[in-house]
């Protein structure tokens, strides 16, 4: 299935709104969804790290779990990954193996970008499937969600610092 410019701006603002829970409970802002080929949203999940202490719980393997039991089957076939910041290797890992046919994303992640930013597990040749990547998709509202969070949470820090440096005096 393809998308219009207004569905793909719709499927975006819902993986935002998976960010924006992330947010809420403390969590780094990262949000997606899986969307079957009728265009009906079967998987959504944001990222539960801290809230859950395990290392897995990203975004996209959530939404891709959720996508999974909906179906009935591991094989995501002509679904949809609509997700705020660049899969890392072991969600465009979870990517490949559901066989999803086509990832969007907003924000690129220069440290751990698995679709471009540091490697491109999506284009090596000897693994049997390889969606179709669209990159950057809603850029600016991504990279600004998250460089907000981290701005507040170095904000909490030196706050925090500041006032045990008050009391120790």
């Amino acid at each position: 299935m393809s998308f219009s410019s207004a569905e793909k701006k719709n499927l975006m603002q819902l993986a935002f709104e998976q960010a924006q829970k992330a947010q809420t409970l403390g969590e780094v802002p990262i949000g997606a969804i899986v969307v079957a080929p009728d265009g009906q949203v079967i998987g959504e999940g944001f990222n539960r790290r801290e809230l859950d202490q395990d290392a897995t719980q990203h975004a996209e393997m959530i939404a891709i779990r959720q996508a999974c039991l909906k179906l009935g089957t591991w094989r995501l076939i002509d679904c949809s990954l609509f997700v705020t910041l660049e899969p890392c290797p072991m969600c465009a890992g979870a990517i490949i193996n559901s066989r999803i046919k086509n990832v969007y994303f907003g924000a690129l992640d220069p440290k751990a970008g698995a679709a471009g930013s540091v490697v491109n597990l999506f284009e090596i040749a000897k693994f049997n499937h390889h969606p179709h990547v669209i990159r950057g998709l809603y850029r600016e509202e991504a990279s600004q969600m998250l460089k907000s969070f981290f701005k507040e949470i170095r904000q909490k820090q030196k706050a925090a610092k500041d006032t045990s440096k008050n009391f120790a005096n």
